[in-house]
C-alpha cells in the first residue's frame, strides 16, 4: 500500500476500538479478506462461560476495558430482582451456586423459593401452625436486614397512635397470629361493657367502636356524630353549641335512653299548656316534645292535621311513638303497611283467605275496631243483582254474623223452598238444585223450565197444545221422574206389538216409547242398526236407559266415555297406572266380559323382537296371568341365566346385570358383544386389532384369562434371544419396555438405569447389544476394553497415580461411571490434589 494513498479508521465504523481491542491482531477477527463478514456482537467471537445462563448480550455487564464487573449492584438492579437490604450484602455463592463456575443460572424471585428453611423453622410466630402466607413480602420488608419485627410490614393494620404498642400486648403468648381480628371490639369488648358514660351496652350502642372514637390513648376525644341521623341532631341544628356533655341532656346516667327537655329549657308548664291549647293530645312532657320537635326546631313544629295524614278516629288516641317506631321521616300513609297483623289475624271473614283487598280504606273508616265497615267488593265475590240487591246493605239477612263460611249457591241458602215446592214438586221429581236453571235472582216466577231441550218436546213439534197440565203426562205426582206415553195415546197393546215385529228389543212400555220416538214423532223412529252405532255382543242385551241415561240426543259413541268406570277399576293390568289408551276398541271387541282380548300396542310398552317375538302370541309365557307387575328389564326376567352362566362366570366377574349391554334379544343369547372389555382390560395396540377375535387370547375360556402382558407373552419373554431376556433377567413388566402396538421398536432406559449409550461418548458408536455384552448368556457381563483402542501397558502408565487400578471393565465403569475420560472420578481426584 502506497502510504497516504488509502487509509482506514476504526473509529469511524460502528465498531471502534477502545480498550483492550486496540491490542488486538486484525486477523483474530477478520479470518478472511472480506471485512465486512466480521461481526460485531461480543459472542461471535468470545466464548460464553456462563453457558447462556446470562443470555449473549455481554455488553450489559462487561466493557471492553476488562472482563472484570464492577457494577454487580446496578446490573441487578436492571433485573427483576435488585439488591436490597440483606440482599445487598449477601455473596453471590449464597444464591448463585455455580457462581464460582461462572455460571448465573436463572432463579425464582419469591423469597419463599430461597427461605422455605426459614419459613419453616420460624416459631415466634410459628408459621406452618399459623398457615402464613408464603410470600413473605406480606408481612417482612425486602429492604431490611434481618428477619425481626422491626421489619414486619404491619400496613394491613397500621400501628398508630394508642396501637403503638408492644406486639406481646395484642399477641399473647400461644395464640395464632392470624386470630386476631382487626374489629375494635374483638379487643375491646370489655372497654365496651364497662363503658358508664354513657352506658354502652344500655343504650345499644353500636359495636363498631371507630364510629365515635379515634386511635387516641384512652378513648378521647369522641364524638357521636350519628346522634343527628339516629336520634336527636346535637351538633347540627339549633342545639348546636348549646351544651357541654352527654349528661346535659341525659341526666340518668344509668339509663341513656331517658332524656329531658324541660330540664334545660326556660319553660314552665303553665305557658307551655296554653302555646298548645290547640294541639291534639298535647302532654308536658320530654318525651311529647321530642314527638312535635323531632328536630328539636321551634319554629318547625309538627302538626298532624296540616300534614297529608290528619288524625282522626281511633288515631286520635294513639301514641306517637306506636306509628313512627324507626323514626318520624319516611313512615308510611298506608294503612297495611301498619295493620298487617290485623289484616293476618282476621277470621270473619278471614281476609287471607279470601284474598280481600290490603287498601283498607276500601271498606274501613278509622273509627275504632274497624266498625262499623262496609264491602265494596262484594260483587267480585258474588254479584248482588234482582232480589239481592234490595238487601244488599241488610248483610244479616244472608251472613247471619258469619263471614266466613257463607254459600254463593242458590241452593245453598234457598233448599228450604226447593223442598216445600208442590207445583211442582222439585225434590220428588228430581229436579236440578241449579236454580238459576229455571229461575232468575229478581223473583222464583215467573220461571223458565225449557222441557224440550233437556227432556221431551212439549211445547213444539207433534205435542204442542196436546196436554192441559203436567200431571197428563206424570201421572205420579210424588214422583215427576215417572211418565206415560200409552195412557194418553189411543193405542192398544195389540196393534201396537204387531207394528214393532221387526224392532229389536221392543217391549210394550212408555219408556219404551221414549226410547225410540225420543222427539215424540211416530214417523220418525229409531233402529240402532241403520245408525252409526249398531247393537252387536253384549250392547244387544243391554237397556237403553243404561247407555242414554241422560237423553238420547249427543249420546257418546267413544267407548271409554260409557265404560270410564271398568277402565279406572282395572287391575290386571292397571290401565290407569300403566297410561293403556282409552281406546277400548283397541284390545276388545263387544263380547260380554270384554274377552277375548289382544293387546297390538304391546310394542308401545315393551317391543317384542329377537326370541320375544317368537312367543308373542303365547302371554302367559311372560306374565303367568299377572299384567301388572312384569318388569320390562331383562335381568328380572333372565336371572337364573344370568347365575348360572359360567363361561364367563357373570357373578364372580361382576358383569353389568343390564344384559342389554352385550346381547341382544336373539335366540341362545348369541352372537355377544362384550364392549365394556376396557373395564376389565383396555384394548390398545396390537390388541386393538383382534378385539373382535377373542379365541386370539380367550381360546373359548373367559373365566381365567389372564391379565398381564407376561401372562399371554411369556414364550416370547423366554425366546427372546437379543438380548435374552430371560437369561439376562429382564423384568416380566413388559409395558416398561415395550407398547402394546409391537414389540418393536422398544424402549430400554439403558442411560438412566445402567450406562449412557443413547447419549454422550457412547452415542453412535456401537450396533448392537452384543459390542459391549460379549456373553450372550449373561447380559450383567460387559466389556469396556475389548472395544476401546487401549492396551494394557498404556493404560497401567496412565493410571500409575491411581490407587488401586486395575485393568478391567469394572474398574472402567466405577472410574468412568459416564463413559467420559475427560469427567473421570480420577481427573476429580488430580484436581483437587
Amino acid at each position: 500500500m502506497i502510504e497516504g494513498e488509502y487509509s482506514f479508521s476504526h473509529q469511524k465504523t460502528d465498531f471502534p476500538l477502545i480498550g483492550q481491542h486496540q491490542a488486538v491482531d486484525c486477523r483474530s477477527c477478520h479470518q478472511t479478506l472480506v471485512f465486512d463478514e466480521a461481526k460485531g456482537d461480543c459472542i461471535s467471537c468470545h466464548t460464553d462461560v456462563h453457558q447462556q445462563t446470562v443470555g449473549f448480550d455481554c455488553a450489559r455487564c462487561h466493557n471492553p476495558e476488562s472482563w472484570l464487573v464492577s457494577s454487580i449492584t446496578e446490573i441487578h438492579r436492571m433485573s427483576r430482582f435488585p439488591l436490597t437490604g440483606a440482599h445487598f450484602t449477601t455473596a453471590c455463592t449464597e444464591c448463585h451456586k455455580s457462581a464460582s463456575d461462572l455460571l448465573f443460572e436463572p432463579l425464582e424471585v419469591d423469597c419463599y423459593s430461597c427461605h422455605e428453611k426459614d419459613y419453616v423453622a420460624a416459631k415466634s410466630p410459628d408459621h406452618i401452625a399459623n398457615q402464613y402466607a408464603t410470600n413473605c413480602v406480606e408481612c417482612h420488608n425486602i429492604n431490611a436486614f434481618s428477619w425481626s419485627g422491626a421489619g414486619i410490614n404491619h400496613a394491613f393494620f397500621p400501628l398508630n397512635k394508642g396501637h403503638a404498642i408492644d406486639c406481646a400486648q395484642c399477641h399473647k403468648p400461644g395464640d395464632p397470629y392470624n386470630s386476631i381480628s382487626p374489629d375494635c371490639v374483638s379487643c375491646h369488648l370489655t372497654d365496651y361493657q364497662q363503658a358508664l358514660n354513657p352506658n354502652h351496652a344500655a343504650v345499644a350502642f353500636s359495636t363498631q367502636c371507630n364510629e365515635c372514637h379515634t386511635l387516641s390513648p384512652g378513648w378521647s376525644p369522641a364524638e357521636f356524630k350519628s346522634h343527628d341521623n339516629q336520634f336527636f341532631p346535637v351538633y347540627s341544628g339549633k342545639h348546636s353549641g348549646e351544651w357541654e356533655s352527654c349528661t346535659d341532656c341525659h341526666t340518668n346516667q344509668s339509663d341513656f335512653t331517658q332524656f329531658s327537655c324541660i330540664d334545660c329549657h326556660e319553660h314552665n308548664q303553665s305557658d307551655m299548656n296554653k302555646e298548645h291549647d290547640d294541639v291534639n293530645g298535647y302532654l308536658y312532657n320530654s318525651q311529647a316534645c321530642f314527638e312535635c320537635h323531632p328536630k328539636g326546631d321551634s319554629d318547625k313544629i309538627f302538626n298532624h292535621s296540616l300534614s297529608n295524614f290528619p288524625l282522626t278516629g281511633a288515631h286520635n288516641t294513639v301514641s306517637c311513638a306506636d306509628c313512627h317506631t324507626s323514626g318520624y321521616s319516611g313512615t308510611s300513609t298506608t294503612c297495611s303497611d301498619c295493620h298487617i297483623q290485623q289484616y293476618n289475624e282476621s277470621v270473619n271473614p278471614n281476609h287471607g283467605t279470601l284474598g280481600l283487598s290490603l287498601d283498607c280504606l276500601n271498606c274501613h273508616t278509622t273509627e275504632p275496631d274497624w266498625i262499623p265497615a262496609s264491602f265494596s267488593q262484594h260483587d267480585d265475590y258474588y254479584v248482588l243483582n234482582g232480589a239481592h240487591k234490595t238487601i244488599a246493605n241488610n248483610c244479616f239477612d244472608c251472613h247471619e254474623g258469619n263471614y266466613v263460611d257463607s254459600p254463593n249457591l242458590c241452593f245453598s241458602c234457598h233448599s228450604e223452598e226447593f223442598n216445600q215446592t208442590t207445583n211442582p214438586p222439585h225434590l220428588e221429581a228430581g229436579f236440578s238444585t241449579n236454580c238459576e236453571t229455571c229461575h232468575s235472582e229478581t223473583a222464583w216466577t215467573p220461571a223458565n223450565f225449557d222441557h224440550d231441550a233437556q227432556y221431551f218436546p212439549i211445547y213444539s213439534g207433534k205435542h204442542l197444545q196436546e196436554w192441559g197440565s203436567c200431571t197428563e203426562c206424570h201421572t205420579t205426582p210424588s214422583n215427576y221422574q215417572v211418565f206415560s206415553c200409552i195412557d194418553c195415546h189411543e193405542h192398544n197393546q195389540p196393534d201396537t206389538d204387531n207394528e214393532h215385529l221387526n224392532i229389536g228389543g221392543y217391549v210394550y212400555e212408555s219408556g219404551a216409547c221414549y226410547a225410540c220416538h225420543p222427539t215424540g214423532d211416530g214417523d220418525d223412529g229409531f233402529n240402532h242398526n241403520l245408525t252409526q252405532f249398531p247393537l252387536t255382543g253384549a250392547h244387544i242385551t243391554t237397556s237403553c236407559i243404561s247407555c242414554h241415561a241422560n237423553g238420547y240426543t249427543g249420546t257418546t259413541t267413544v267407548c271409554s266415555e260409557c265404560h270410564s268406570a271398568q277402565y279406572n277399576q282395572t287391575t290386571n293390568p292397571n290401565h290407569q297406572t300403566l297410561g293403556i289408551t282409552q281406546t277400548c276398541e283397541t284390545c276388545h271387541t263387544t263380547q260380554p266380559d270384554w274377552k277375548p282380548a289382544a293387546f297390538p300396542i304391546h310394542n308401545d310398552f315393551y317391543a317384542l323382537t329377537g326370541a320375544h317375538q317368537t312367543i308373542a302370541g303365547n302371554c302367559f309365557e311372560c306374565h303367568e296371568g299377572n299384567y301388572t307387575n312384569t318388569p320390562s328389564d331383562c335381568f328380572t326376567c333372565h336371572t337364573s341365566d344370568f347365575n348360572q352362566t359360567a363361561n364367563p362366570n357373570h357373578v364372580s366377574l361382576g358383569i353389568p346385570t343390564s344384559c342389554e349391554t352385550c346381547h341382544t334379544t336373539i335366540p341362545d343369547w348369541k352372537p355377544a358383544t362384550f364392549p365394556i372389555h376396557n373395564n376389565y382390560y383396555v384394548l390398545l395396540g396390537a390388541h386393538q386389532q383382534i378385539a373382535n377375535n377373542c379365541a386370539d387370547c380367550h381360546e373359548g375360556n373367559y373365566n381365567t384369562t389372564a391379565n398381564t402382558c407376561f401372562g399371554c407373552h411369556e414364550t416370547d419373554y423366554n425366546q427372546a434371544t437379543n438380548p435374552p431376556h430371560a437369561s439376562a433377567q429382564f423384568p416380566i413388566e413388559c409395558e416398561s419396555c415395550h407398547t402394546e402396538t409391537a414389540w418393536d421398536p422398544s424402549t430400554f432406559n439403558h442411560d438412566a438405569q445402567y450406562f449412557p449409550i443413547y447419549s454422550g461418548e457412547h452415542d453412535g458408536e456401537w450396533n448392537q447389544c452384543a459390542d459391549c455384552h460379549t456373553n450372550p448368556s449373561n447380559y450383567a457381563v460387559f466389556s469396556c476394553i475389548d472395544c476401546h483402542e487401549h492396551n494394557q501397558a498404556d493404560m497401567a502408565d496412565e493410571h500409575d497415580d491411581v490407587s488401586g487400578y486395575t485393568w478391567n471393565s469394572n474398574a472402567c465403569l466405577d472410574c468412568h461411571p459416564n463413559g467420559e475420560g475427560d469427567k473421570s472420578m480420577i481427573k476429580l481426584y488430580r484436581d483437587t490434589r
